[in-house]
Order: C-alpha cells, then structure tokens, then sequence
C-alpha cells in the first residue's frame, strides 16, 4: 500500500519589520494594519497575502533570500560550515565532470520558479541545455537536477514538500537531498512510471547520474566534514 507523504511548510515563515511595512504602506493604495510583525488587510481583516509582484520587488532589494509560496514568505536561514562545505565539495566535484557537456551549475543565488505561486533557492542546481528564465532572467524554469543540503530546521521540508515541488516540473529528472549532521544521501529519479528513490549512507557508495553521465562518491560529497558528537 502506498503511504501519505505528509507535506512539510518552510521552518521560518518572515515577519515585517516596522521599516519594511512602513515603505510598502508609504507604497500601497490600500491601508494595512501592523501587529507583532504581521501585516493585515483592513477589507476585510485578515493577514496579507503577498502579490508575485510584491515579493519580487521585496527580493530584490532583500540582502537575505525568501522562499515564497502561495502568498507568504519564508525567511531563508544561514548556512552552517558543514552546510558550506558540503554544498562546494558537490558544486567541485560536479563541475569538472560537466566541464566539457552541454550541461552547467547553478549556486543557490539561482531562484527557481516551481508554478506562478512558489518559488524556491535550492541549494545548487544543473541545467542541460539552454536554460529558461522568468522575471528578467532571475528565476530558472528548467533545471535537470535540484540539490538540497539539509539543516535541522529543514530537514523535513526538504524530504517532503521540496520534493513535490521538484518533481512537478517537466525538466527535472534528478532531486537529490544530502543531510549535513550524518552520512546519508536520498537520490529521487524520473522512470517510466513514476519516481524511483535511492538512498546513500556509505562513505564508499558512489552516487549515480546517468542522465549527466556523472556521479558522486559519498567520500566527495562529505569530504572534510567533521560531525558533531551525540
């Protein structure tokens, strides 16, 4: 019998400050009242709803990125130095072997544009191809692979709506979420009838990407990382 997947939201969900509500009231043509961070629609009275527009306007002039799905934004946290690390051991590792393909990375200053309602920043991303933009060039429409480096408070969201949300786009064959506190690696790949799900927890597995004609060694990926004693 096939299980649930239980969907997971973004760990911080952002709260305004009062500079940040009093340019966009200075900005709007409707009145909003603010409480505790929140921003609230007078007519009728309930909490705002971010416009598309509004957050792209937001991100662009944000020094910290935002996730953004149907209508609230969720703040972005800092990376860890396992976090760091393992993000730049995967981008290396990848990187020589793209080299000389038609396929090229993305860092996670590259925002992916899920539907007309979410967007995301997944760790780092590859693109075969000519890749597909929205929003003057700053949301990528088709990567091939999205990666995500797992921290504590998104541990789960990565497992579980992130994945939704990946494989809802035609372009993506590959979703692969590495956790930064344990060896331990889950590959999703497109197949004929669905999804196929391989995990990874040997530091001598070898991590295979076949539509890339890559692969990953678990000794690359987590090579340098020191893990915390329980």
């Amino acid at each position: 019998m096939a299980t649930e997947t239980i969907l997971y939201p973004p760990p911080i969900q952002h709260y305004w400050t009062v500079e940040e509500y009093m340019k966009y009231e200075a900005e709007s043509e409707l009145k909003h009242e603010y409480i505790d961070g929140v921003v609230y629609d007078m007519h009728p009275h309930q909490r705002h709803k971010w416009t598309v527009e509004e957050y792209l306007a937001f991100e662009s002039e944000s020094e910290i990125k935002h996730e953004y799905i149907d209508g609230e934004i969720y703040d972005m946290t800092g990376g860890t130095s396992n976090h760091s690390e393992i993000a730049a051991n995967v981008l290396g590792t990848l990187f020589g072997q793209l080299v000389e393909s038609d396929c090229s990375l993305r860092t996670s200053d590259m925002r992916v544009k899920i539907r007309e309602n979410t967007y995301v920043y997944p760790d780092l991303s590859v693109v075969c191809g000519e890749g597909e933009y929205a929003d003057g060039r700053t949301s990528l429409l088709n990567p091939a692979l999205a990666v995500e480096v797992t921290s504590p408070s998104s541990i789960n969201y990565d497992h579980s709506t992130k994945l939704e949300f990946y494989r809802s786009l035609p372009s993506i064959w590959g979703y692969l979420v590495i956790e930064q506190n344990r060896v331990y690696v889950d590959l999703h790949t497109r197949v004929e009838n669905g999804w196929r799900r391989q995990t990874f927890s040997e530091l001598n597995d070898t991590i295979p990407l076949e539509t890339l004609s890559a692969s990953l060694g678990l000794s690359q990926i987590y090579r340098g990382i020191a893990f915390e004693s329980v």
